[in-house]
């Protein structure tokens, strides 16, 4: 067993405790969404989805909120948690008492938010058909699509935990960071209905990535698709990047 997957066992084992609920919610959750939204509003709205497969509001807005709810879902997991464990039970205070190094520590959380991200993303997909909206084998791929979605948001809020001192930072965050992508990265509607300066920036976010790759393979649109490396090589370069700044600034601060 690696030094970062004995951090990856340790959150196991305290999940063990809690994970029905948590199963429970991520599957009431899509349910609730696509029920409200997909079935009840998306009678109200018009949005041109007519180059889907499907061709409705539904089968447009399931894979996007698959992506967006992993982002969500990355973020919590990276905020509170994490500072809790910097700074109020200082669990990382203790790890470090013994051989484990930051990267160890660093690296175990990204790979337990990666596995939060798989059972999350697997039921939500689930959820997708009971509603029909996968329309080929390919669907399967948005799991580990959604996941790498979720773990690059990870990296770079846990570079932003490891600089906060007190948890009023995360109220901005996610009211002019978070809330912001969950509504303009091409979620809800095409970013084509955005003036063009402000598709440019949407279409730079890292929620847009992932959710024209869940899109694409949910759906298997082969215009979403054909921009498949792209995303990738973005969310896995967008994750390298802030797991080092992550790793820099939490090593900063523990040493303190």
């Amino acid at each position: 067993m690696t030094a970062a997957t004995k951090i990856l066992h340790r959150n196991l084992l305290v999940y063990r405790r809690t994970f029905r609920g948590s199963l429970f919610s991520s599957f009431v959750t899509p349910l609730l969404y696509l029920t409200a939204m997909g079935v009840g509003l998306g009678k109200l709205v018009t949005v041109d989805v007519s180059s889907l497969p499907a061709g409705d509001y539904l089968h447009f807005l399931g894979p996007g909120i698959l992506a967006a709810s992993c982002m969500q879902s990355a973020v919590f997991e990276s905020t509170f948690p994490i500072m809790g464990k910097i700074m109020w039970r200082r669990n990382y205070e203790a790890m470090l008492a013994t051989p484990l190094e930051v990267r160890d520590i660093l690296g175990g959380e990204l790979l337990w938010i990666g596995f939060r991200m798989v059972l999350i993303s697997s039921v939500f997909l689930v959820v997708l058909t009971l509603f029909r909206i996968p329309t080929s084998p390919l669907a399967v791929l948005a799991v580990p699509a959604a996941a790498m979605t979720g773990t690059a948001f990870s990296a770079a809020i846990i570079s932003f935990a490891a600089t906060q001192r007190n948890d009023a930072g995360f109220a901005w965050m996610f009211r002019f960071v978070i809330n912001p992508l969950f509504l303009f990265s091409g979620t809800f509607f095409p970013l084509s209905r955005l003036p063009d300066w402000i598709e440019w920036v949407a279409a730079s976010t890292p929620l847009y990535h992932g959710v024209a790759l869940v899109r694409g393979v949910v759906l298997n649109d082969a215009q979403t698709l054909a921009g498949w490396p792209w995303h990738i090589a973005y969310l896995l370069a967008f994750t390298a990047i802030f797991a080092f700044i992550a790793h820099r600034l939490l090593s900063r601060r523990l040493a303190k």
